[in-house]
Formats: C-alpha cells, structure tokens, sequence
C-alpha cells in the first residue's frame, strides 16, 4: 500500500510557474484595448500601471488562496464565505458580463474587418450591428454542435491575434522613430501623466480595471504547482510583466502614428496598420493583418461561448435557480437554450451600434457596462476570502495570500471606487447627454447584474433541481 502511494506521489505532474505565468497572460492580454488608451500617448503607461497594481494583484493573490482551499469556483467561494444567494450573484455576474463583452468583442472584429472591404464602414453603426448579429449567430451555431476542434483555439489566437501582429506593430513604430518621423503624440515627460478634466479623466482607468479581468479563473491552477506559496507570487509578477509590455507597447505605438482626434476606439489598430504600411509602401499587407485579427477574435469568441455560462448551468440544476428551459441541454450536452437567450439580448444590445451615431461611444458604454457587471463579483470574492480567513483560519489551503486582509480591502475599495466611476461620462464623449449615458450604463448593469438574477432567485422552485453529476458539482 505504502509502494503504490509512494508511485503515485513520485508520477504527479507538476507545471512550472513559468508556464503559469505564460497562460495567465494569454488569458488576460490582448490588443483589443490598445486603441483605447492610445489616445492618451504616453500617459497610457500610468493608465495600465495603476489598475495592475490596485485590481490585477490583489485580485490574482486572493484569488490562489481560495481556489487552493475550495474547489467549484467563485459560487463555492461566496457561498461559503458570505451566503448562498452572494454565492448564485457571483456566478451569475461572472457569466451575464459576456452579454455585453461580445457585443464590444465583435464589433471590434466588424471594424476590423472593414479595412479589408471598405475602411469607411469601420464607423457605420449599421454594418456594425448586422455583423455582431451575424457572427454571434453563427457562433452559437457552432457551439450547439459540441464542436471540440475550439478548444485549443485560445493559444493559436494568443500567436496570431496578439504576439505577432503586436511585435509587427512596434517594431514598425520603432523604425518609423528611428527614421526621424514624429510621433503623432507628445513623448515628452510633461504628458506621463493624462490631462485633469475632472471625474471623468480617471474613467480610463475603469476601462482597464476589464482588462485585467479574468485573474480568478486561472488561479484554479495554483495547487499544480510545486510550491505555491513561493512559485505563485513569481508566476503572477512575471504574468503582469508580460501583460503590461502586451498592453502598453502597442497602445504607444498606435499614438505614434495616429493622432487622437482621428483614432478610432474600434478599429485603432487596423488604422496603426495601414498608415504604417502605407507609409512603409507595404500597404498590401494590410488586409492579410487584418484577416489574422480577425480569425483570432474569431476563435478566442468560439472559445469563450460556452464556457463562462458553463458554471451557472451547473449551479442552476444543482440548486433550482434557473427553469428547466433554461438548463436543458441538448443531444451534444451543450446548454443551446442559455445560449439562444444569451443571443437574444446579445442581438438587442447589438442595435445600440445601429441608433447611437458614434460607434466608438457604443463601444465604450458596452464596455463600461461589462465591468460594471463584472467588478459586482469582485466585491462579492474580496469579502468572501477575508470572511473565510476570519471563520475557517484553518481550513486547508495549499497557498497563503500575504497579508490577505490588506489586498481584500485594497481589491474591494478599488473595485468599488472603479464601480462609481463608471458612470461618469469620459471626457472624450463630453458632447454627449451624461444623464443619457447614466441610464444607459446604470440601466444596462442595474437589469442584467441585479434584477434579472433577483427574480431568478426569488422564484427558485426545488423542481427545477437536476442531478448533477458528483465530478461536475460545485
């Protein structure tokens, strides 16, 4: 008995934290934000340190500590850290904020592909919209069949979508500097910091609190490493490390090339492409980078689909929360009707493209709503680990937090003061209604992170509960 243990302990397969650190950043890095915060030059470096510093940390320590000590995700975390209806918010706030990250993930893939057609389209708010409604159809489609060929597309998309077109990108930013050009955007050290016009220059900093969403899924992994409690905090420094270089590099080189009046918070990039291209007289290649963009958003959105609605389904059988209609999967066992309805509102929120005249203002709420949604969660998980350290001190865990109390209050406050932001109006959309924005973005995250869960919970009944199979509870 003793030799047969002793064999199974010596064959355990062990990753390194290098390779922690190397998934957590195709997880988390992508150039789709780039344009963003481009227009902000330089000061798009304090613009992605900061959140890294007050969210992405604490939010990647916290979360190591609880998934090494409960299995089952954030619902196990909060609901035994807090309660069981925090537990059912959570999850539903976790999977609900991809109703409106795809609407923003697609038209950033229909601006994109403008260029390869016709670049004027990339600011037509119907194109837009017929492409979201396209896609997103065709993706749940897809998803329905259990097609297993997705799964392995997240790392193809890492390479295609984000290392080589954003090494091409700085590259091509450095010799077009090297040949005595100037940058579209001061690079001086007086612009490090973005200019003050009021509550609504720290909105910028909202938009990347999403950016850096997503630590807690990958933190699952901390108990596959040899020693967590010294090979985690490396993993994780090093993941931001790389995270930021993905994210920051770009952004600047995009500013060097495009100035802010004319940048398109959608299809940013592709225009850093052509008028580097165009510049270089290489401007053939600008439909093969943007074919590449594409089919990596592509794939990156087949991956996700079905993923995130995975854990409410298992929670909505499990505990009653949510009709039968809802859970019932079909002869692939994927949940097809969760994703019908996802794609319903999914559709409805993509009119927004269609009726609000400026498609980057669209694509700015849509993604102010997302972590609005998403940092509803985060509050629930900051709570959830401090509780559980106060009332389980003992409770097994395979990794420690440093001072956990600290980054739980620093994550919550942070996340918190992010929420509040979020409803001030940036400053590049001052022409705007703010009191039209408010309800847009307080309407959007009020229904689908707060009602709409409330009343699925309220009218649970016991015959909605499925059994689920002992390998697949939480």
């Amino acid at each position: 008995m003793t030799g047969s243990a002793t064999k199974v302990a010596t064959t355990t397969k062990y990753m390194s934290w290098v390779t922690l650190a190397l998934m957590t950043t195709s997880s988390v890095a992508s150039l789709r934000s780039a344009p963003a915060m481009a227009v902000y030059g330089l000061a798009c470096v304090f613009l992605y340190i900061i959140p890294a510093i007050l969210f992405l940390m604490p939010t990647s320590l916290v979360a190591a500590e609880l998934a090494s000590g409960w299995e089952g995700g954030v619902y196990k975390w909060v609901s035994e850290g807090l309660s069981k209806p925090l537990g059912f918010l959570a999850v539903w706030c976790q999977s609900a904020m991809t109703i409106f990250y795809y609407p923003s993930l697609l038209a950033y893939v229909a601006s994109t592909f403008a260029y390869i057609i016709h670049p004027s389209l990339a600011s037509n708010g119907v194109y837009v919209a017929i492409v979201i409604i396209t896609i997103y159809w065709a993706g749940v489609y897809v998803s329905s069949q259990g097609t297993k060929t997705v799964a392995g597309l997240s790392s193809i998309s890492l390479v295609i979508g984000t290392l080589i077109p954003g090494a091409v990108l700085v590259i091509l930013g450095l010799v077009f500097l090297g040949q005595g050009n100037h940058s579209a955007a001061p690079m001086d050290s007086s612009h490090l910091l973005p200019a003050w016009t009021g509550l609504a220059s720290l909105v910028l900093i909202v938009n990347n609190f999403l950016s850096y969403a997503g630590m807690e899924m990958n933190a699952v992994h901390v108990s596959s490493l040899r020693n967590p409690g010294r090979e985690y905090p490396k993993a994780m420094f090093l993941a931001v490390g790389l995270v930021l270089v993905i994210f920051i590099l770009p952004a600047l080189a995009i500013s060097w090339v495009v100035p802010s009046a004319s940048l398109s918070l959608t299809a940013g990039v592709m225009q850093a492409f052509d008028a580097f291209f165009n510049h270089f007289s290489v401007g053939f290649l600008t439909p093969i980078i943007g074919f590449a963009l594409v089919a990596a958003a592509l794939g990156g959105m087949l991956t996700w689909l079905a993923g995130p609605s995975k854990g409410l389904l298992l929670i909505g059988r499990s505990e009653g929360y949510l009709p039968p209609i809802l859970t019932r999967l079909n002869k692939h066992g994927v949940q097809q009707n969760m994703l019908v309805a996802q794609g319903v509102v999914t559709t409805l929120i993509a009119l927004l493209y269609a009726f609000i005249p400026n498609v980057s203002s669209a694509y700015w709420i849509l993604s102010v709503i997302t972590t609005q949604v998403y940092l509803i969660m985060y509050v629930l998980m900051f709570a959830a680990a401090a509780k559980l350290r106060k009332n389980k001190p003992d409770h097994p865990r395979g990794y420690r937090a440093p001072a956990l109390y600290a980054l739980c209050w620093l994550g919550a406050l942070s996340s918190v003061a992010a929420f509040a932001i979020g409803f001030v109006p940036p400053s590049q959309f001052g022409s705007g209604s703010p009191l039209v924005y408010l309800l847009i973005v307080g309407g959007g995250m009020g229904v689908v992170g707060l009602l709409v869960p409330y009343l699925f919970y309220r009218n649970r009944r016991d015959s909605w509960k499925f059994d689920v199979p002992k390998g697949e509870q939480v």
